[in-house]
């Protein structure tokens, strides 16, 4: 039987990057503002960040060869894109870019910490409360709603182009949560209560495989999540900080 969806499909965090390392110094500190000289696209990984993604390749790159991803896709962020292409040269792939992973748009809350958010929009911060944060979308921003809008887009074309295949994402914290949303049919209590459990590791691995039981065009079934024995096995350490840019996320 052919499926619609991939036989097998991953969708990974980047490694950590500058941004997150900022985000933790500023909260520490107390500070409303992020220090980061980078637009939030341009963000490189840390030197952490690449150890990780080393380490998630070389893990990908012991697999058998037909367990191995034969297609990478990610996100045009640089910490996305920058882990993606560590793997893809371990596995002798290339990578291809799409813009509907890109990481969740703040808005006029970019750079803001929680303390700069009530400091400087306390208005927002209202609203968040009111609405929650599936929702609640700042004014130039989005909200998980509007990510997941286009996910659902961006899975079509997985669907379309990349059926029974094996395939790799690597994008954002929220694109992971979301695709769990859209592929598991979850309600939005049920993916806050997820996201409440933790945040995703840096180079976490979510992946799925084809329910070959499922009626005609299969299913995917989800066998692990927030996965990082890659990175334990490798001696590389394991974080799970926040994007610079999420203190409203």
């Amino acid at each position: 039987m052919k499926r619609n969806w991939p036989k097998q499909f991953w969708v990974v965090r980047h490694g950590e990057s500058s941004g997150n390392v900022a985000r933790d110094a500023a909260d520490s500190a107390g500070h409303s503002r992020i220090d980061i000289a980078e637009r939030d696209v341009d963000v490189p990984l840390s030197v952490l960040g690449r150890e990780q993604s080393d380490a998630l390749a070389a893990w990908f790159g012991s697999l058998p060869t037909s367990q191995q991803p034969e297609v990478i896709v990610a996100s045009p962020y640089n910490r996305a894109s920058q882990t993606a292409q560590i793997i893809a040269r371990q596995l002798g792939l290339t990578v291809s870019t799409d813009e509907r992973l890109r990481e969740k748009e703040f808005g006029i809350l970019d750079r803001l910490t929680r303390r700069g958010i009530e400091e400087f929009h306390p208005d927002q911060a209202e609203f968040r409360r009111i609405l929650g944060k599936f929702y609640h979308r700042p004014p130039a921003g989005e909200s998980w709603c509007d990510v997941i809008l286009r996910l659902r887009s961006m899975l079509d074309t997985i669907s379309l182009h990349y059926a029974d295949r094996r395939v790799l994402i690597v994008a954002h914290q929220v694109v992971v949560l979301c695709m769990r949303y859209i592929i598991e049919n979850l309600s939005e209590q049920q993916i806050l209560d997820i996201d409440r459990q933790g945040d995703v590791a840096n180079c976490g691995v979510t992946e799925y495989a084809a329910d070959n039981d499922k009626d005609v065009g299969g299913g995917l079934v989800l066998t692990r999540y927030n996965f990082v024995a890659p990175l334990v096995e490798a001696g590389a350490p394991v974080t799970a900080e926040t994007d610079a840019n999420v203190a409203a996320r």
